[in-house]
């Protein structure tokens, strides 16, 4: 584990339920106290998300001050709890990083993606409601409108809000939980296969055919084409982080 400066245990998990028409335009967050530790940190965590912060950048205090429109005590909470998701890290006498990710790092990630995201389609096509399905449909029509007509942050919003529908279908907490564990990675990456020219056309694609063997029940073709799924993504994002490696050693 790396050295830490922030040491205060009282954090939130945040997954990402937000649906994309809830997003704010920009990064300012409402200042209801009940919700506003887990809306700083969902602000700074989109704004990684989406590239306002890149991979090795630092991230100044002051700035996500700016940004979110809060407090240096309330973004200091969300910086340790981006820290325990493996976001950011924290580098002596310098301050909270954006963390980079490695093509291997990635490969691994995605190899249990690929097995845990199968099972979840499968176990929806054996297990879900009609209204579950219902609403994963739902989530589907609000993908393809995002696509067609948002930005990044809406787009990787709907895609969450897409897997979480699917989650909750598949009714299995120890799946649900063990890729939430998982999570801020996950949307990293994803947001890395989605800006590659093309792919969101394919993803739509892909989606669509895990849609009809989800609602022909039919288990088995659901989780072949949930982990096709998986590894077509992969396959985006792992070149996209081995050019940007090459990159980087170039200069």
């Amino acid at each position: 584990m790396r050295p830490s400066q922030y040491t205060d245990s009282d954090c939130l998990l945040a997954p990402d339920r937000m649906k994309a028409a809830e997003l704010p335009a920009d990064f300012k967050v409402p200042r209801a106290a009940s919700v506003l530790r887990h809306s700083v940190t969902e602000s700074i965590r989109n704004a990684i998300l989406v590239g306002r912060f890149r991979p090795g950048e630092r991230l100044p205090e002051r700035e996500l001050c700016e940004m979110t429109g809060v407090s240096r005590t309330l973004v200091r909470e969300a910086l340790r709890q981006l820290e325990s998701e493996g976001l950011i890290h924290v580098i002596p006498h310098r301050g909270p990083v954006v963390d980079r990710l490695l093509p291997e790092q990635a490969e691994g990630i995605y190899q249990v993606r690929e097995e845990l995201e199968g099972l979840a389609c499968q176990l929806f096509a054996e297990r879900a409601t009609d209204e579950q399905l219902k609403s994963l449909q739902s989530a589907f029509q609000a993908l393809k409108r995002a696509f067609a007509q948002g930005g990044s942050l809406e787009q990787l919003s709907a895609k969450n809000y897409f897997y979480q529908q699917l989650l909750d279908g598949a009714g299995n907490e120890a799946l649900t939980t063990t890729l939430r564990l998982l999570n801020s990675r996950v949307m990293l990456l994803r947001s890395t296969s989605m800006q590659a020219p093309g792919r969101a056309k394919k993803s739509l694609a892909e989606l669509g055919e895990l849609l009809e063997a989800l609602a022909a029940r039919d288990g088995r073709a659901a989780r072949k084409a949930g982990s096709l799924h998986v590894r077509n993504a992969a396959r985006v994002a792992i070149k996209v982080l081995r050019e940007t490696q090459a990159a980087m050693a170039a200069e």
